[in-house]
């Protein structure tokens, strides 16, 4: 299944898209994302688990998400309950993608750590200013190939909830695809990033409640550009055959 060429100008299209499906269904749209939020939170509070039992959840009610944006895309009603459709029909893979989402988190944040914690040790055995700064630049480079091998794994998170959901793909292999579409497309996905930073933090002003309309808008453009870049190309019509 390869990834098509997209421009960077579909990243506004993709947010825009969003935006309209949003605006069809406002409130099944808010009432999915108040699930969203308390399932994620609710997740988050379980005793010994709760720290790895959201991230690993998260891929599940993405694609749940991505299944409503669809429906809706294509005419059809926006439900809340769309919002559990990973969970009903690839529970397994979703989870497992979940499960990838998790150990890739934790082995960044391990060679990160690795990496930025032997310069600092290495600076604290320098002397006093040598040391501060060979310290303060291992934190730097600490955060850095942290900052890299975290835009890795969202290269291969992107797309890997709808490829599973709507295209049936193994976990292992939609995570690379999305990976492979991404590098294909790199400007084009660094510009949707920056797009989503801000809207990002324009959703935090009005006391958070922005996320309410960010979520919907986000899960409108996964859905826009997993069939941009996914979706096959609809088959022209037979051609009619020319009679003498």
């Amino acid at each position: 299944m390869p990834a098509s060429t997209v421009t960077p100008a579909h990243a506004l299209q993709w947010v825009a898209t969003g935006w309209r499906l949003f605006l069809r269904k406002p409130g099944v749209w808010m009432v999915q994302t108040l699930i969203f939020i308390l399932v994620i939170a609710a997740l988050g509070f379980v005793p010994l688990i709760g720290w790895a039992a959201a991230p690993v959840a998260l891929p599940v009610l993405v694609a749940g998400l991505v299944a409503g944006a669809d429906a809706l895309a294509r005419g059809e009603a926006l439900r809340v309950d769309h919002l559990f459709d990973g969970l009903r029909l690839h529970a397994g893979n979703l989870l497992l993608v979940g499960s990838f989402h998790l150990l890739g988190a934790l082995i960044a944040a391990l060679i990160a750590a690795a990496i930025g914690g032997s310069a600092m040790l290495t600076g604290s055995m320098m002397g006093a200013f040598g040391g501060m700064g060979m310290a303060a630049g291992g934190m730097m480079l600490g955060v850095l190939v942290f900052s890299v091998l975290w835009g890795l794994l969202m290269m291969a998170l992107w797309f890997a909830p709808a490829l599973v959901m709507l295209h049936d793909v193994a976990p292992l292999d939609a995570m690379k695809l999305s990976a492979q579409a991404c590098f294909r497309n790199l400007l084009t996905f660094v510009v949707l990033a920056v797009m989503l930073y801000i809207l990002g933090w324009i959703a935090m002003l009005p006391a958070g409640l922005g996320v309410f309309v960010l979520i919907p808008v986000l899960a409108g453009a996964l859905q826009a550009a997993w069939r941009d870049t996914f979706s096959p190309p609809k088959a022209l019509p037979p051609a009619a055959h020319l009679t003498e």
